[in-house]
């Protein structure tokens, strides 16, 4: 881990070089993450479990993330940074192995409450708050600074995209192996667990390297009402993206359209680069029409195409135009995040990435078990149409709400 290649993790100027290995760390989630978000309801289907038990696994870890990361915005200032990211790592590793070791409902349910689990697409996790917070404070100024969110977006993409296409693997295994596709999932968790053990040892090794912030008396200050603000409005943002988990998203296409699961890992992997490739336009992008407009103006087409996959009548129709949603939806993610990086002092970026970051995990804890009753009620288009509107109304009440902070 310590011989990381520096020409296949370009920085910014002026950027430290252990931002890389957050920026490495970030892929590695999102390669377990990629994968998980697609067979987790095939494993929770092979087990038995109902379609509502499903929605309510998923609603789990998204509450269970937002419950530790706000201790980590309420208490992030008085521990150390390294000791936090070394105990998420051994989480990861021990959520793993609790889901390919449990088979019954209570119990995967604890351990998706209490684990890292991540059933969406973004990034929901106790990482999150803290990386945001070391890259706005290694980023030389404002340009740089989205910029090198743009790089820890788009490596959560890629890998996310090539994590949807090893959903393929347990179909490989029951083929050429011989087992059965129980235990080929449950060899998936296992290998969740195993990439915690890696992100371990890579953030064990940044003891020389990552600096501690100077310690502040409270986790909120002057840029508390921004922050609250903010937080509202991610809210709405959230719960509407937890109607639509890829965990859930993948369910509508096996329900509606039949979709394999090695043609539903093939659509998420191609969905994940045509993200990734925007992640890579956001910068600039921002720099013409400002971070605000770039989070507005990207996210409501993508919504509009949402809308209308609800009611496409075939299976080509639906995945392009799932596609092309794919192609704007995380635009606005770099933009977002430097844009709260922006508004608030350095002291309280922690805090204001947890608290603006709760709602990714706490708002959208409520949208899988919805979106899963939803689906089991057989109302297929029901959650694509909710998801899309509610987003439309989220972009518009940002943009009326923040005109004055346009200049950030």
């Amino acid at each position: 881990m310590s011989a990381l290649p520096a020409a296949a993790w370009p920085l910014p100027a002026g950027v430290p070089h252990w931002v890389r290995r957050i920026l490495i760390g970030r892929a590695l989630r999102a390669l377990a993450d990629g994968y998980v978000a697609v067979l987790l309801p095939a494993y929770l289907i092979a087990l038995g479990l109902p379609l509502f038990d499903v929605g309510l696994l998923s609603t789990a870890t998204l509450a269970g993330s937002a419950a530790a990361t706000l201790g980590i915005g309420a208490y992030a200032h008085r521990v150390g940074r390294r000791r936090l990211l070394l105990g998420a790592a051994l989480l990861m590793a021990a959520t793993g192995a609790g889901f390919a070791g449990f088979a019954s409902f209570w119990p995967l349910a604890l351990v998706a409450f209490a684990g890292t689990l991540n059933p969406s697409s973004g990034d929901v996790s106790i990482f999150l708050p803290i990386e945001q917070a070391e890259l706005a404070g290694a980023a030389a100024g404002g340009e740089a600074r989205t910029a090198l969110f743009a790089r820890y977006a788009l490596a959560g993409s890629l890998f996310g995209a090539l994590g949807a296409l090893c959903a393929a693997i347990p179909a490989w295994l029951v083929a050429h192996l011989g087992v059965s596709l129980l235990d080929a999932l449950r060899a998936m968790f296992l290998g969740y667990g195993a990439i915690g053990v890696a992100i371990w040892l890579l953030y064990h090794g940044i003891d020389d390297v990552l600096p501690e912030s100077q310690p502040a008396a409270a986790p909120l200050g002057a840029s508390r009402g921004i922050v609250l603000r903010l937080a509202a409005l991610f809210c709405v943002d959230s719960f509407a993206s937890g109607l639509l988990v890829n965990a859930l998203l993948a369910t509508w296409l096996y329900e509606r359209f039949g979709l394999s699961l090695g043609d539903a890992g093939r659509f998420f992997f191609w969905s994940g680069l045509l993200t990734t490739g925007s992640q890579l336009l956001a910068p600039r992008l921002a720099r013409r029409i400002g971070l605000l407009n770039t989070m507005v103006f990207t996210h409501i087409p993508a919504s509009l195409l949402l809308i209308a996959a609800a009611f496409s009548p075939s299976l080509p129709l639906a995945l392009a135009l799932l596609l092309g949603r794919s192609a704007l939806s995380q635009m606005d993610v770099p933009a977002r995040n430097a844009f709260v990086m922006a508004v608030v002092t350095p002291q309280e970026r922690v805090a204001a990435a947890s608290f603006t970051a709760v709602p990714k995990s706490l708002a959208s804890a409520a949208g899988p078990t919805l979106g899963g009753a939803l689906l089991a009620g057989g109302w297929l288009a029901a959650p694509l149409l909710a998801c899309g509107l509610l987003k439309i109304a989220y972009d518009l009440s940002l943009l009326a709400a923040f005109q004055r902070h346009k200049r950030h």
